[in-house]
């Protein structure tokens, strides 16, 4: 479904599969990503252009969490503690709650609105600070880019 959601976005914004991610913030790589062709009814599904941004966004953030940190998706949070997911050490036997993880996505956006989103991101998840760091992911559809920092 995420990475449904996210070929919906990449291809609205005319790219191919096969299509290059620059990520900068805690690396600085290029990802050559791949995703399955986008059908008719795909575009129906996610004919709600700021919903499939979200959830597209959700799937390119869990892949370079797990590509670019020692951690994994472990669950959802819920609304009102400022991030969207909790996440876990890869190799723990026993999934813990170790970080935290909030994620946008921008479906066609500059520079200055990727560092301005960033910085909101940030702020959100002041009421959950605390010991444990959290991970901002923001994702935008038309470079296509990722931006991810370590709070």
């Amino acid at each position: 479904m995420l990475a449904e959601a996210a070929g919906v976005c990449l291809e609205h914004r005319q790219h191919t599969s096969g299509a290059h991610l620059t990520v900068q913030g805690i690396a600085t790589e290029t990802f050559e990503i791949h995703w399955q062709a986008v059908t008719e009814k795909m575009q129906r599904c996610w004919g709600d252009l700021q919903a499939a941004t979200e959830h597209g966004a959700y799937g390119v953030a869990f892949l370079l969490i797990m590509d670019l940190t020692e951690y994994t998706i472990i669950e959802r949070s819920y609304k009102g503690t400022g991030f969207d997911y909790w996440l876990g050490k890869k190799n723990d036997d026993l999934f813990q709650k170790k970080a935290r993880l909030e994620v946008s996505g921008i479906l066609a956006g500059e520079e200055k609105e990727i560092k301005d989103r960033v910085r909101q991101k940030k702020k959100q998840t002041d009421p959950s600070d605390g010991k444990r760091p959290a991970y901002i992911v923001v994702v935008e559809f038309s470079a296509p880019t990722a931006r991810v920092v370590k709070k």
